[in-house]
């Protein structure tokens, strides 16, 4: 049997080799010329000379090679009432219908399509036909705001804009079209069509000459055949925020994408076709892209497309629900569902209603998943529960304990070892490597493996001075980390939440860690603020569990103490204060930094994936109450 050591190394050994090998995984039109190549501002690209095209490796193939009448993609609203699931064949008819209609609107091999949408089974087949015809998609996640789709209708100079009438939260409804015509009204660049798919609940009003209902072209067009692109040619175009406001546009070719995606769903997740594999998670985000629509589809598995919450849509039981309707043999998805979840049921009693025997292993990623979490996850449910990263750059996983390959033993906090493909090192302010448990820079040796970003949407300079510049030869990932004595790798978290006490650098990730493993708390984050006598101190926000009788003091106390105990006095810990809640992007992520940024009293442009801003100024009054921060104190 093949171990992780042996097949990793070959991975790295020759890197041309091993991923020849996994090319031929997927149907090409033109098997690459060149397996790896340089170009000329000395940038890596994989497949060169290789003529494939996704849709048809995500669709066509599976209906030509016996698949046809497979379910593909089973689409579950809790939050609607709606559910739906399509064969590989309806959706590749339908996909190749609405390709049909993209193609009336002028759209070519090339053209830019930013989708703006919920999530719906349009939203996928909008992808796919985009990628159909060779077209570059870039779903922007439905209800941003209208000056970030200003901002990325500016940037990608889509050709047309695909929208619905709106979404559905569990207790809102968030018309979109007003957004997208405030986007169009800020933008330079005017798209030249919006074609907009009306929802029961919400209708949306259209602008006559621009806009085109969704339905009626549908009804008009004749379905498109798939076209051949070159592996190098873009499939997607995915914003992710950068540090100087502007976002970064990510580039995912098509070659290496695929090859990429074929080979996590067999190695990484464990597998095979005909599996139901579930993302919960949203196509606005990497994870959705690459889990919910294109690993899935290009592997043969059965993907399930969920609107909804993991609470409240109607309970904390949903999840399960879902595993059991459907016999989904592997979930993914973010650690801030489960602490949502084990919030309010933190007996793990909703979970008994169901089976999920069907479920081999649950995996994590999208924010370091503390030990509290993890250690009641795999007591629920008694299967391998695996915390892994990567990043909307990769495209698919870095680090993680390869389930298709061999099992190796979890160690909690760590996201295991490089998947093959990454030379994942850990480097210090010089440049040097760390010794074994030393903290420092988490940077990968180039080339990077296919799948991840070549560079950024018209901007090579950014992607070199972003990624390339501060560790020559190494591509810088901004998170640090540290490798123990059996190379495991533990993220601690971006670089800028180190924070530097009286001299002393420490992880706010580390004491997370302490203040999540007390029983009375369902999530946290640790927030270092300016202070005069050391520079910065820790504060503590803690979210605690539905069912605590503690008073605040005491719980204060006790995690003071924790802190002091595990990270020791220098931490100067000695402030936990309890908020109703945590101010968090779309995607779970914490906002640790606006938190910063209100407690030192600076100024900050809103985040643009924040989920809720009430919760920020809910935060601001917290500290104000409790004197927290130079602003206030």
């Amino acid at each position: 049997m093949m171990t992780y050591k042996d097949f990793y190394q070959q991975s790295l050994s020759d890197k041309e080799d091993f991923w020849r090998k996994q090319a031929w995984a997927i149907r090409w039109f033109d098997f690459p010329e060149n397996i790896l190549t340089q170009n000329e501002q000395g940038f890596y690209r994989w497949y060169k000379g290789g003529k494939l095209n996704t849709s048809y490796l995500a669709l066509d193939y599976h209906v030509d090679n016996g698949r046809g009448e497979q379910t593909a993609l089973i689409y579950d609203s809790p939050v609607t009432g709606a559910k739906a699931s399509f064969t590989y064949r309806e959706l590749r008819d339908k996909t190749a219908q609405f390709a049909g209609v993209l193609k009336n609107l002028g759209v070519e091999k090339g053209d830019r399509v930013i989708i703006y949408m919920p999530m719906i089974p349009e939203v996928a087949i909008a992808m796919l036909a985009c990628a159909r015809l060779g077209a570059v998609h870039s779903v922007v996640f439905g209800g941003f705001a209208a000056h970030e789709l200003a901002i990325r209708i500016d940037d990608a100079k889509p050709k047309i804009v695909l929208t619905a009438s709106g979404g559905k939260e569990i207790e809102r409804i968030v018309p979109y079209k007003p957004i997208v015509d405030a986007a169009f009204e800020e933008a330079t660049h005017q798209p030249e069509a919006c074609v907009l798919l009306q929802r029961d609940f919400v209708q949306a009003e259209m602008k006559p000459g621009r806009d085109y209902d969704w339905m009626e072209l549908l009804a008009k067009a004749q379905p498109a055949d798939y076209v051949e692109v070159a592996a190098t040619d873009p499939l997607y175009i995915l914003y992710t925020s950068g540090t100087t406001g502007k976002p970064k546009g990510i580039v995912r070719d098509n070659g290496g994408h695929a090859v990429a995606m074929k080979f996590s769903m067999e190695y990484v997740y464990g597998v095979q076709p005909g599996d139901v594999y579930w993302a919960a998670s949203d196509v606005g985000w990497v994870v959705g892209h690459s889990y919910i629509v294109y690993a899935p589809l290009i592997h043969g598995c059965t993907t399930i497309l969920f609107e909804g919450k993991p609470i409240k849509t109607p309970d904390a039981g949903t999840f399960w629900r879902v595993v059991e309707d459907y016999k989904v043999k592997v979930l993914f998805t973010a650690p801030t569902a489960f602490r949502a979840i084990k919030k309010e049921d933190s007996k793990g009693l909703l979970k008994q209603k169901y089976d999920t025997s069907s479920l081999a292993h649950l995996f994590l990623a999208g924010e370091r998943c503390d030990v509290a979490t993890l250690e009641w996850l795999q007591d629920l449910l008694n299967v391998p529960v695996i915390d892994h990263w990567w990043q909307t750059e990769s495209g698919w996983p870095m680090i993680s304990n390869m389930m298709g390959v061999e099992m190796l033993p979890v160690k909690p906090g760590s996201s295991c070892q490089p998947v093959c493909g990454y030379d994942i090192r850990i480097l210090n302010e010089a440049g040097d490597e760390c010794t074994a448990n030393e903290e420092g820079s988490v940077a990968i040796k180039l080339p990077l493996a296919p799948g991840c970003l070549p560079t950024l949407w018209e901007n090579d300079a950014r992607f070199q001075e972003s990624y390339l510049s501060a560790y020559p030869g190494y591509y810088l990932a901004g998170d640090g980390g540290y490798k123990d004595e059996d190379g495991y790798i533990f993220i601690t978290g971006r670089i800028d939440d180190v924070i530097n006490v009286a001299g002393h650098r420490l992880s706010t990730a580390e004491m997370e860690e302490v203040l999540a493993s007390h029983a009375a708390v369902a999530e946290c984050a640790v927030v270092g603020i300016q202070d005069e006598m050391k520079g910065q101190i820790p504060v503590g926000f803690v979210v605690i569990k539905s069912d605590v009788d503690l008073t605040e003091d005491r719980l204060e106390q006790e995690l003071i103490q924790m802190v002091r105990d595990t990270v020791g006095p220098v931490a100067s810990f000695k402030r936990a204060v309890i908020a109703q809640r945590l101010p968090k992007t779309r995607s779970g992520k914490i906002l640790r930094k606006a938190m910063r940024y209100i407690a030192d009293g600076k100024e900050f442009a809103m985040p643009s994936t924040i989920e809720d801003p009430a919760v920020l100024e809910e935060v601001s009054d917290l500290m104000k109450r409790k004197g927290i921060g130079v602003a206030f104190g």
